[in-house]
């Protein structure tokens, strides 16, 4: 009996070792997941093509289980390593297995060993790998390949030199200093809090290999031309001596519309008779297949696409400039989407996770997302281009600034801030890469290149070559704070706002509100951690709360089209960590409002018509103006005119010091009634503002840096013909502000 029980024992422990051996992966527990992050497994991570803007037949994976090591930075390759990593998933990030920070006095290391298939013998080998962060140095076989910097960019080898027959080993070494301000990381920081996120470190998109013949196609990249009805093919090819040839067949919803042979040649221009365009409510993509012959042998076959699209800029007939899609006037509405996910952190779970958000977006009734100071995988713009969604794709920020020194780039000392030189050299080939890299997809129609000053230098210089750089699209040279007069956006941040820059003040320039919102809601069970400050730039206890203020500020967006807004970015898709200004949770398990009520409150922004806008009372954000203000509260009903002697006639804007309130009164005069009205404000504090002394506004105002609008479009039967009164009360202030207002009618 002894005997049997100890064989089934041993039978147990031994199935269990099997089991144990076969499983070796699990993702690292006491965060919230996504429910793809809950299916991810080493043989399904990340397993989709990843190139679809040039994308060959065979190609060989190489996401998986590889094995890793932490060691200091100084070590050299480790002898044993330390257990096994989940790639394409950053080593801090649950899914990754492992869930460690990297510090910047350590190295990460990475060993994979692998087989290529047969029937690849002869051919070149490239090795892919799509995004690792930061400073990443290869081994193929033990001989050094090369060393690439840069988190956000993709990069390449040709290894065949390097393998041999059978089994083939890389090898991986990863510094990521993440706190050191000269590298473009983001938000990256090695004490989250706030805005600033966990660092993500090594691999975090897709590696793979592909054979190519020595005679191959290396970059596609069409550009549209929908006034002539063409498209032009720039290719870039490699190992081609004269007498090749590029066969080009286009297809048109399936059906094959032109089927050529065209000498080799940098550009190669197409007829696409009756175009169709692509436009977020039909986004038509025209599928191509380019082959590389030379003496009827076939070295290169690809799958592509394009997409007949135009972005530009017209002035209205009000004089404002404003974006136009394909020749059309469109205002585009989206969201701050940052991209960031609780298992996966800067890396998706999954492609189809990715999807999800974008679609969500769409269901929404957004047009436009600005993706926030991060890369995402090729995949990504595939899916907005053939979903729909207009993209403005940031530059990643760095945050350097120094003082001025010979050793230092600073060609604009008197209005913009010094940074290293080699700093600065990086950072701009790290730009140029990401527009090289990305240029392809028809969906990106503005490159943001600084945010909000964050590592911001030589700004005119900088914006006019990227201006210079890709003709195909818009630049927003500023994102928020720190304007030097370049690029085609004037752009603010107004939170919760909204707001703008006045557009008769920025004849040459589109006007947009690149950040607003930012309403928070937390929702318990999920959060990212319930013990740490979970916030949004206003923030609620309830969804009806929630719906109650986004509706307030669509309300409010609405008539600053009419005066010149042509494009609004609200913050934010979904909470990251600790933000929970999100309209989905981290997790992406609650829509926190519902997409068909948000269908409803966007549609207004997306009509054509245009008002002439009319200042009822002139306030002093382009031109100074007289106000009567006090900062002694008035006796009695001083907001229907009463004690008007008690104001004092000054210039505008008025400086409110803290803890004073401010006092004001306006009459004016109505012959025809207006068919909206909007308020105009500059304050920092409680505000209530009265119409012929009836509360109409009643709210904290915030707007240091820029004037907040409020739309008051229902008061208008509080208007006479005649002599009208406006009242403002603000106060006390929170610190020392600017006080000033205004009233406009439409």
């Amino acid at each position: 009996m002894y005997k049997k029980v100890a064989l089934i024992l041993l039978g147990m422990f031994f199935g269990m070792g099997i089991l144990l051996k076969a499983q070796p992966y699990q993702p690292v527990k006491g965060k919230i997941m996504t429910s793809w992050g809950e299916k991810v497994s080493p043989e399904n991570a990340w397993s989709e093509y990843p190139r679809p803007q040039l994308k060959r037949g065979e190609w060989k994976n190489l996401n998986g289980l590889w094995d890793y090591a932490v060691v200091p930075r100084e070590s050299a390759q480790p002898g044993d390593f330390q257990g096994k990593i989940l790639v394409p998933f950053a080593v801090e990030s649950a899914l990754s297995g492992v869930g460690k920070s990297l510090l910047p006095d350590q190295k990460l290391w990475y060993r994979k060993t692998f087989e290529l298939p047969k029937n690849w013998d002869g051919q070149n080998i490239l090795l892919h790998f799509q995004a690792v962060d930061w400073e990443t140095t290869v081994w193929v076989n033990g001989k050094p390949v090369g060393t690439h910097k840069g988190g956000s960019t993709a990069f390449s080898y040709d290894i065949t030199k390097y393998l041999k027959k059978g089994e083939q080993e890389i090898v991986l070494s990863v510094w990521d200093p993440t706190d050191m301000d000269s590298q473009a990381r983001g938000k990256q920081v090695l004490d989250p809090r706030g805005i600033w996120y966990t660092p993500v470190s090594g691999i975090w998109q897709t590696v793979w290999l592909e054979p190519v013949d020595k005679i191959h196609i290396n970059s596609i990249y069409p550009v549209a031309d929908i006034d002539k009805g063409q498209v032009t093919l720039h290719t870039e090819l490699s190992g081609t001596k004269g007498g090749e040839t590029l066969n080009i067949k286009v297809f048109d919803a399936g059906q094959i519309m032109l089927d050529k042979n065209y000498p080799v040649s940098g550009e190669i221009v197409l007829d696409i008779p009756e175009p169709k365009l692509w436009t977020p409510e039909s986004p038509a993509l025209y599928r191509l297949e380019v082959s590389l012959r030379k003496n009827n042998r076939v070295c290169d076959e690809i799958d592509s696409y394009f997409a007949m699209r135009k972005i530009s800029m017209v002035k209205d007939e009000q004089g404002f400039q404003r974006i136009q899609l394909n020749n059309k006037t469109l205002f585009q509405y989206g969201t701050l989407d940052q991209g960031w996910w609780p298992d996966g952190l800067l890396t998706p779970p999954s492609a189809e996770a990715m999807r999800y958000d974008m679609e969500v977006l769409k269901d929404m009734g957004f047009n436009m997302l600005r993706k926030h100071i991060k890369v995402e995988p090729w995949l990504y713009y595939y899916y907005a281009d053939s979903l729909g969604l207009l993209v403005w794709q940031d530059m990643v920020s760095g945050f350097e600034t120094a003082k001025r020194s010979e050793q230092h780039v600073n060609w604009n000392a008197a209005h913009d801030w010094d940074r290293p030189r080699e700093s600065a050299v990086q950072w701009e080939h790290e730009l140029k890469t990401m527009m090289d890299q990305l240029k392809f997809f028809p969906s990106i129609v503005t490159w943001v290149i600084f945010n909000e000053g964050w590592g911001q230098y030589d700004t005119k210089r900088v914006v006019d070559w990227s201006m210079n750089y890709d003709k195909t699209r818009l630049i927003d040279g500023v994102s928020g704070w720190t304007d030097r007069e370049c690029g085609h956006m004037i752009d603010v941040h107004q939170y919760p706002g909204p707001g703008m820059e006045p557009a008769e003040q920025n004849p040459g320039r589109v006007v947009v509100l690149g950040e607003f919102g930012g309403l928070g809601l937390p929702v318990e069970d999920h959060l990212w951690d319930p013990s740490m400050r979970n916030w949004g730039y206003r923030t609620y206890t309830s969804g009806a709360e929630l719906i109650k203020e986004y509706t307030k500020l669509m309300h409010n967006l609405y008539p600053l089209r009419y005066n010149g807004l042509s494009a609004a970015v609200y913050t934010q898709t979904t909470d990251v960590e600790g933000e929970v200004n999100g309209l989905m949770t981290y997790d992406r398990k609650v829509v926190k409002i519902d997409p068909g009520l948000l269908r409803i409150l966007h549609s207004p922004l997306y009509g054509t018509e245009t008002r002439a806008i009319k200042k009822i009372v002139s306030d002093s954000e382009v031109k100074s103006q007289q106000l009567y203000a006090s900062t002694s509260k008035p006796a009695g009903d001083w907001q229907k005119g009463a004690h008007a002697e008690l104001f004092q006639k000054t210039t505008a804007p008025v400086t409110i010091k803290k803890g004073e309130t401010a006092y004001s009164i306006s009459r004016f005069s109505i012959d025809e009634m207006p068919e909206g009205i909007y308020f105009h404000i500059q304050s920092f504090g409680d505000m209530k503002v009265y119409l012929n002394g009836t509360v109409v506004i009643d709210k904290k105002i915030n707007s240091r840096r820029h004037y907040e609008d409020v739309n008051i479009s229902e008061f208008i039967p509080l208007l006479k013909k005649g002599e009208n009164i406006l009242a403002v009360e603000c106060g006390p202030y929170e610190q020392n502000a600017e006080f000033d207002y205004g009233l406009f009618g439409y």
